[in-house]
């Protein structure tokens, strides 16, 4: 009767004998060999960034949730833009605060991204709810050498992001927008426009009740 390590051992030999996955398919057409920053310009040198995720990394958790005055405090220190009243929730985070701008009395929900290599601005009174992801970055695909492409992201005042959306490099959102949960956005959208799906697109006018 065959063992379960004799067993074991056929199979390892089988396994080896098999084509990989990279053997069967076709080469790459591009090599990250050849990637490199080079023409990047990441606006502070290395040794100030190192210091600022070190120190995003100690003081936003450590700030009690409802204290969000520390955390504009160390963002306004890294060059950050960041007006009156802003919530800022403790596991929210900025790659490079230099390139982030937030308007009076806006909310950054927990566990955002501001994914800054190129300026993320938000205006007045806008909401950036849990979990979505603002990202400045992309790169070339047609490009061998994988170049890494920036343009900036700018949301208006009185915009609500819902939970969980993906706003694209280069996204426009006109004021008092609302984009749906769990939305993609990989081109601008209009003022006052309720907005969802993936890709996302305006399916309303956006109004509001009389007080």
């Amino acid at each position: 009767m065959q063992s379960l390590e004799d067993s074991a051992n056929v199979g390892d030999r089988r396994s080896a004998s098999l084509p990989t996955l990279a053997e069967t398919e076709p080469q790459p057409w591009i090599d990250l060999r050849t990637y490199h920053q080079g023409n990047y310009d990441r606006g502070r040198p290395g040794w100030y960034i190192l210091l600022w995720w070190l120190v995003q990394a100690i003081v936003f958790p450590l700030a009690p949730h409802s204290f969000h005055s520390p955390r504009r405090a160390v963002l306004r220190l890294f060059g950050a833009r960041v007006g009156e009243g802003v919530i800022i929730r403790p596991t929210a985070r900025f790659t490079y605060p230099w390139r982030v701008e937030i308007g009076d009395y806006s909310w950054v929900g927990d566990d955002v991204v501001f994914y800054s290599l190129d300026w993320i601005r938000i205006g007045a009174h806008c909401v950036i709810s849990q979990k979505s992801y603002l990202c400045t970055g992309s790169h070339d695909h047609q490009d061998p050498t994988f170049q890494l492409l920036t343009a900036p992201i700018a949301i208006g005042n009185g915009t609500w992001v819902a939970t969980d959306c993906f706003v694209g490099p280069g996204v426009e959102i006109g004021a008092n927008s609302v984009i749906g949960a769990r939305s993609s956005v990989f081109s601008s959208l209009p003022a006052q426009q309720v907005c969802w799906g993936t890709p996302c697109k305006p399916h309303y006018p956006r109004t509001m009740r009389d007080g």
